[in-house]
């Protein structure tokens, strides 16, 4: 059964909702170094900030990352890291337009951070 400590509210609503979202790489290109996902969670971290999200658990791998609750920020990244440019390709973009998001539902918050903390962070 679900946590339901955090409800948040609205003006018309109140939920709880913990989202696992992945975000590949185009063409699934291996990108990330260790480096990249340390100042891509610091990035994202400040996001979820600004939108009053928590970010629960972040790690990637070199071509994707795993966040529960929270969003993209490659627009920083690709200021703060001119190189990965050469992976764009011609889109002229990091990221697919593909991306999955699933609810955390029933499954217990740390099971979820778990499975998220045994990605192979590259070095």
């Amino acid at each position: 059964m679900a946590e339901y400590q955090n409800i948040r509210t609205g003006r018309h609503c109140a939920f709880v909702l913990h989202a696992h979202l992945v975000f590949v790489t185009k063409y699934r290109h291996r990108v990330f170094t260790d480096a990249h996902l340390k100042r891509m969670e610091e990035i994202m971290r400040a996001v979820c900030a600004d939108f009053e999200c928590e970010l629960v658990e972040f790690n990637g791998e070199n071509k994707h990352v795993h966040l529960l609750n929270s969003l993209k920020g490659s627009r920083r990244l690709r200021q703060e890291y001119p190189e990965l440019v050469r992976h764009y390709g011609r889109a002229q973009r990091l990221w697919s337009g593909s991306y999955f998001a699933g609810s955390v539902g029933g499954a217990p918050l740390s099971i979820v951070r778990q499975y998220i903390e045994q990605q192979n962070r590259p070095l």
